[in-house]
């Protein structure tokens, strides 16, 4: 997993590199190809996964080092996953030996703190998985899903149905709380949330997006 930005912080790409064993995926050569996929992705910004395989490299297109590198190693090695972030300040961020790749787009101009800030956020999301920045970016369909879940787990604690509605509303706005990204306890200080930490940092700080992608 590798995550790069551009110079001015306007773009970020994020790459997902597999291999079979942990002996290759610690290897300086692999990392570095790893690497050098990522900024092509980053220079190219490249629609689909195909897209980005037949980018041009160093030896030939990203498909054909692949196959260059099972040759070689003799092991299966493919790129399963990618995301390309564009804004006013992309920040990103490497966690648990290059197992997670975060990027992060924050609302204001770069500044040295709130870049600091970003790497912040980044941690927090590789750790805490959030589902979506705020309230109103979770789908309906997933609302839904826990108010009816909220509405059994009343029901089945002998709650009457006249209040099952308000508890299930109680239990929804928890679920705000543990599962977007604004609304969760910040990991580093848990007197405030993500959001606040923003805030104090720089006036009208926030995130506006974020890309995760995990191995395994």
């Amino acid at each position: 997993m590798i995550a790069v930005t551009s110079s001015d912080s306007s773009k970020g790409a994020v790459i997902k590199l597999t291999c079979e064993t942990d002996f290759v995926g610690k290897n300086e050569a692999f990392v570095a190809f790893a690497r050098e996929i990522a900024e092509a992705a980053l220079s190219n910004e490249p629609a689909t996964l195909d897209d980005l395989k037949n980018i041009q490299i160093s030896g030939g297109t990203v498909a054909g080092r692949l196959m260059d590198e099972v040759a070689k190693i003799g092991e299966k090695i493919d790129v399963t996953e990618y995301a390309v972030l564009k804004g006013a300040n992309i920040v990103s961020y490497i966690h648990g030996a290059n197992r997670i790749g975060v990027l992060v787009e924050l609302s204001n101009a770069p500044t040295e703190a709130n870049i600091a800030a970003g790497k912040d956020v980044a941690m927090q999301i590789a750790a805490m998985n959030p589902i979506a920045v705020d309230k109103g970016d979770v789908s309906t369909e997933t609302v839904e899903r826990e108010m009816e879940i909220g509405r059994e787990q009343a029901r089945a604690e002998g709650k009457p149905e006249a209040i099952l509605d308000k508890i299930a509303q109680g239990k929804v706005e928890k679920f705000y709380k543990e599962s977007t990204l604004i609304n969760q306890e910040f990991v580093k200080d848990n007197s405030k949330s993500v959001g606040k930490m923003l805030s104090d940092i720089e006036s009208g700080l926030t995130v506006k997006q974020f890309k995760r992608i995990q191995l395994g």
